[in-house]
């Protein structure tokens, strides 16, 4: 069996997307179209992209575990509800042309970066955390939508998160982060079930991506729990304006 060595290419790539979805989100957007120019279908690509997520972020609950972060149960209620609408959004990311994925892709993208560029400014220091009750049912329903999305594509679903639980949670980007793992490995595996039904994953390349995205994940949350949320703050808008201008530019 023939292996073309710009298959290894996966590997630090993979480590890149790790690193940049456990601090931030956008790692989707550097792993997905390789997968394509690797030559796999959009929809296939898509699929073989949940593997190396699914591993990635178990990878980083791991490690902000062992540096003693968890949001249990808080993240385990937004992970259920973003379950279930994984599985609309998966089917609707085998279903659609490719095209139009494509151009839905670059929109998102464009309005991630807006929100971030004109949000209000608040100190994060003073919020305070908003886990239970009303917010808590608000929170679910936001999340099975997310979910949805995830399920859908991925690509920036970390860009939202972390400006949905600050302002509406009260959490810092610390936990936000730690939060946003442990949905988006849940929601991972209702999307995961449904590439896998309709055999839209390519096992091979999805080992290799892994790889790199498990260890870029670990590395990224340990690394993370040091910084202060400013910095993690500085990686997030440089990584989204960067990946914006690549969509726009360059799809």
């Amino acid at each position: 069996m023939d292996f073309p060595l710009e298959y290894l290419l996966l590997i630090p790539i993979g480590f890149i997307a790790g690193f940049l979805n456990t601090v931030a989100g956008g790692g989707t957007l550097l792993t997905l179209p390789t997968l394509i120019f690797l030559g796999l279908p959009a929809s296939v690509a898509n699929g073989t992209n949940r593997i190396a997520i699914l591993v990635q972020t178990f990878a980083a609950i791991k490690g902000f575990k062992s540096k003693g972060e968890s949001m249990y149960p808080f993240s385990l209620y937004l992970g259920i509800s973003a379950f279930l609408g994984s599985f609309i959004g998966a089917k609707l990311a085998i279903d659609i042309n490719g095209e139009l994925f494509n151009k839905i892709l670059a929109l998102i993208m464009l309005m991630v970066l807006l929100i971030i560029i004109v949000k209000p400014k608040v100190n994060l220091a003073t919020l305070t955390e908003k886990i239970t009750g009303k917010t808590l049912g608000v929170s679910i329903v936001i999340f099975f939508f997310l979910g949805i999305y995830g399920g859908f594509i991925n690509a920036g679903i970390g860009f939202l998160m972390l400006l949905i639980l600050p302002y509406v949670n009260g959490l810092t980007l610390l936990k936000s982060n730690v939060t946003k793992v442990f949905v988006v490995c849940m929601y991972t595996v209702g999307a995961v079930l449904v590439f896998a039904y309709e055999n839209k994953i390519n096992y091979p390349l999805a080992f290799i991506l892994t790889i790199g995205n498990a260890s870029g994940a670990w590395v990224a949350s340990r690394w993370s729990v040091k910084k202060d949320d400013k910095v993690i703050k500085l990686f997030l808008i440089i990584t989204v304006s960067s990946l914006a201008v690549k969509l726009w530019f360059f799809n």
